[in-house]
């Protein structure tokens, strides 16, 4: 069955009780151009299929990935941060306590997500729950910055998503995707489009935080410019990327970086051409049927649905379409790649990229992937 069959086998025999519900999401009407047609760099291929699956079942939901060197780092579902060397998967760090085996273990879990490599090779992780961390891969010592209790302005961060730092380690660039949803409700986020997120700027040695810019609807992936002078921020519900501009002429303004994507965007990396990489999940189709865009002004059937069926029920009538798509410095598309059934990348969050090789992180998986750029 498809998602609009499903939303209108909904629908119509429940129109006159709408009033009736009592639903925790409160959706918000969104405006969506209508999806770019997947033509020229755009079109379809199954390039992501030619992956490799590395520590299968040894790890699950690899969201982020560094590396110091030749060795792997990366934060996993049930609230570790691990070391990926000579084929194992060695933990370093934890940063909450269990049990972790559920989605309502979570919270003091911990969940970490974005996850960089500072100027004194520590790593610096964005947990969903607890805030921000640095950790010394070496010794495992875990060093807590900026805890998620603290209100900044006001309000309470929810939803710590992803983080990118200056080349000094001065200045910590993060987003809280939502000041209502925590991470494990990331799906009544999607679905209610509220914009109630925000990109944030934390300053290691004032330990000051700043709030850049807010009203953003789900901001996700980060990050930091060559030069330093903007930060990409993926604003998911949106299918878009905005650019914040922190020094120069420009700063403190902001402007379009991509918009209308043909697909909802994660994570933001940079590549070895000068451009990035943004990897999506979850594509827009202009000849088939797109869950978001249909639902984007219709705020009374995404209520309807999540009264009557749970989050992990109506994500399953979500299609499995992995896409990658390489952006020039300007936000030109330069190439995509495609995994259109999902079949060996599935779920992606960020593709990092290493001596010739892309490594595809994921929120969901049991492994991560490993694709030889020289293959394509």
């Amino acid at each position: 069955m498809t998602f609009m069959m499903l939303a209108v086998s909904l629908t119509i025999p429940l129109l006159g009780a709408i009033t009736l519900l009592n639903c925790p999401i409160d959706p918000q009407p969104l405006s969506f151009k209508e999806p770019p047609f997947l033509l020229g760099v755009l079109r379809p291929n199954v390039k992501l299929q030619q992956a490799e699956k590395l520590f299968e079942n040894q790890l699950i939901g690899p969201e982020s990935i560094a590396n110091i060197g030749d060795v792997l780092f990366t934060g996993t579902a049930d609230g570790r941060i691990v070391k990926l060397e000579n084929g194992e998967v060695i933990t370093i760090a934890r940063l909450g306590k269990g049990p972790c085996k559920t989605r309502e273990d979570e919270p003091t879990c911990g969940r970490p997500l974005g996850i960089r490599v500072g100027p004194n090779s520590t790593l610096f992780v964005a947990d969903a729950y607890q805030g921000i961390f640095e950790v010394d891969p070496s010794t495992g010592r875990v060093k807590h910055l900026l805890s998620s209790q603290i209100p900044i302005e006001g309000k309470k961060m929810s939803f710590v998503n992803d983080l990118t730092i200056t080349q000094d380690g001065r200045k910590i660039y993060f987003t809280d995707s939502s000041s209502k949803w925590q991470r494990r409700d990331y799906l009544l986020l999607v679905m209610e489009g509220t914009d109630d997120g925000r990109l944030l700027e934390y300053d290691t040695v004032t330990r000051e935080v700043k709030v850049l810019m807010e009203g953003l609807r789900f901001p996700n992936g980060v990050q930091l410019s060559p030069a330093e002078d903007f930060v990409l921020v993926a604003e998911t519900t949106m299918a878009r990327i905005r650019r914040f501009y922190v020094s120069g002429l420009m700063k403190g303004g902001a402007d379009m970086f991509v918009e209308n994507m043909p697909g909802f965007p994660d994570n933001i990396r940079p590549s070895s051409s000068g451009g990035y990489w943004v990897a999506m999940s979850t594509v827009r189709h202009n000849s088939g049927f797109s869950m978001m865009d249909f639902l984007s002004e219709k705020p009374w059937i995404k209520r309807l649905i999540f009264k009557l069926l749970s989050p992990e029920t109506v994500s399953k009538f979500v299609p499995r379409y992995s896409l990658v798509l390489e952006l020039g410095d300007n936000g030109a598309y330069q190439r995509s790649l495609h995994d259109p059934n999902g079949l060996v990348a599935a779920y992606i969050s960020e593709v990092h990229e290493q001596d010739g090789h892309l490594y595809l992180g994921s929120f969901k998986s049991p492994f991560l992937c490993k694709l030889n750029l020289d293959l394509l």
